[in-house]
């Protein structure tokens, strides 16, 4: 037996060291995100060093990817198949890598709406304003607008009559951000996901006040993600 197997834990004693219950423990063998436990002549589970080292994996993973990604980390290195494991882990780096470009989004749509002119502000109609009107404003085409428009970018209002586009001045001021960020390079899903959080703050302010906390979930994402690096590879070190 290897030396990982020696040293013979019940399910509640790996429950314990991990804050969990012994049910979480035989469930976690079920759905196969830790190794199968051995069995002693009366037929209880014994489980061993590195069955405690996979719980601490997999909770580290789940704190860092999610439940999901854990467990398909976990059942693919335990199946033999490091390739499928891995690349969930670089789709979760890619993930964060993707968040912060957003937050780095949002901090300069918040910044270039600063840098708009105030007079050019004031300027903006509480009247709402027809596509034609605001292409002209921002110095492009209504086809732009519209294209802004299925991408989920801008979201205006239509006349019951006509049908025709109207853009209230919360709209007109989501069609400056864009066309500030599409300036910048930013593709149109990006600005789209860079808009729904303006508009979930409320305002530009509002969302202003939040990006020092969103930065901070963020960095704390990464460095969970650390945690579970080490924690994986602490399991894989004590695997044949």
């Amino acid at each position: 037996m290897p030396k990982s197997q020696r040293t013979a834990f019940r399910p509640v004693d790996l429950a314990r060291r991990h804050g969990l219950s012994a049910q979480a423990i035989r469930n976690y063998e079920r759905d196969g995100v830790i190794p199968p436990a051995q069995r002693t002549p009366s037929g209880y589970r014994a489980y061993g060093e590195a069955h405690m080292v996979a719980v601490g994996a997999f909770l580290a993973l789940a704190f860092a990817y999610g439940h999901g990604p854990a467990g398909v980390i976990m059942r693919a290195v335990l199946g033999g198949d490091p390739d499928t494991a891995f690349a969930t882990i670089d789709a979760g780096h890619a993930r964060l890598m993707r968040d912060r470009e957003t937050l780095s989004a949002v901090e300069g749509a918040i910044g270039a709406l600063s840098a708009v002119p105030a007079h050019r502000r004031d300027r903006v109609s509480e009247r709402p304003v027809p596509v034609g009107v605001l292409a002209h404003r921002l110095g492009v085409t209504p086809a732009t607008l519209r294209k802004w428009e299925q991408a989920g970018i801008l979201v205006p209002a239509r006349d019951r009559a006509s049908q025709q586009r109207l853009y209230s001045p919360d709209d007109v001021r989501d069609a400056d951000l864009a066309h500030l960020l599409r300036r910048g390079g930013y593709g149109l899903p990006h600005i789209a996901t860079v808009l729904d959080q303006v508009r979930t703050a409320g305002s530009p302010e509002a969302l202003a006040a939040s990006l020092t906390e969103w930065r901070a979930r963020l960095t704390a994402r990464g460095q969970a993600m650390l945690t579970a690096a080490a924690r994986l590879s602490d399991f894989l070190a004590l695997r044949p």
